[in-house]
């Protein structure tokens, strides 16, 4: 089974399911810290703004920021943070993991503030690259353009991550270790959380290698791709808008980042809480809760 979507795994959980492990309580030797609604310092436990994430990430290139997709009070942070950014004065560049790199210069053109939504829509390739509905995603988009930010298509191409997640990552050829450059699978901590993510089934031989090694090559595709964007703006803060799993517990795009280039992150991770609970200090330096979306079809 290959995942078309970052957070279709961590939705698993979201949608009540029950769960042999809970992913929002994994690794809890840093702690836990209780969560309610809205957003908080993970160290402190206490409230934090959107300009107190930007100031936290004076030190960094990159801003992970993990969603679930279909949570419009997630879209609403992210643009907050992107607004925050933009505003504290440093250059901001925009990835988004729900285009991929060979879509590049169909998604580049909105950046100039010029583009219509409905032409973006069309020439973005949206409803086949990703499909949700954009009214989602359009605070988001919003503040990009009144901004005027680079923006950029993250992803590998899905067609590469199915045919890893069937042959293994073997199957790359060397023209796409280009945009992959590595496949490593010894990092335990994202096997935990994937584990945990798919509601703790076993992950036996081949079968689960590849499914592992595919959700890798979406990290790895991701945090290659913002490198790129950071050497290109080399003063800019990267902001990057990913499903929560691959941003969680510093295991996904943010371990890439790390193990590439030695890049250091900040992440914000959103989730959806019905009630007042404890999750693991570790699953993000800033933690943002929100009640669980009510469900909506694809367009």
């Amino acid at each position: 089974m290959i995942l078309t979507s970052g957070l279709a795994l961590i939705a698993l959980h979201q949608e009540g399911l029950k769960q042999a492990v809970d992913p929002l309580l994994l690794f809890p030797e840093s702690g836990t810290v209780k969560v309610s609604q809205g957003l908080i310092d993970s160290t402190t436990g206490k409230a934090a703004t959107p300009e107190d994430v930007i100031a936290a990430a004076k030190g960094v290139r990159f801003l992970l920021v993990g969603e679930s997709h279909t949570s419009p009070e997630h879209h609403k942070l992210q643009a907050a943070l992107i607004e925050a950014a933009a505003k504290s004065g440093r250059p901001v560049v925009v990835g988004l993991e729900m285009f991929t790199r060979d879509n590049q210069a169909n998604i580049a053109p909105w950046s100039s503030g010029t583009m219509s939504e409905e032409d973006f829509i069309v020439q973005s390739n949206w409803k086949t690259q990703w499909g949700f509905d954009f009214a989602f995603y359009r605070p988001i988009f919003d503040a990009i353009k009144r901004h005027k930010l680079p923006l950029y298509a993250l992803n590998a191409p899905r067609d590469w991550v199915r045919q890893v997640g069937r042959n293994g990552p073997g199957i790359l050829t060397e023209e796409q270790k280009k945009w992959v450059p590595e496949v490593y699978m010894g990092n335990e901590r994202h096997r935990a959380l994937f584990k945990a993510l798919i509601g703790g089934h076993p992950l036996e031989g081949q079968r689960g290698e590849n499914m592992i090694a595919a959700q890798i090559v979406w990290d790895t595709a991701m945090a290659q791709t913002a490198l790129e964007a950071s050497q290109t703006h080399q003063e800019a803060l990267v902001v990057i808008l990913a499903g929560s799993g691959h941003v969680m517990y510093q295991a996904g795009i943010n371990y890439r980042l790390q193990r590439l280039a030695k890049a250091e992150s900040l992440d914000v991770v959103c989730i959806d809480i019905a009630e007042e609970r404890e999750v693991s200090k570790s699953i993000g330096r800033f933690i943002f809760a929100s009640p669980p979306p009510i469900p909506k079809e694809r367009d």
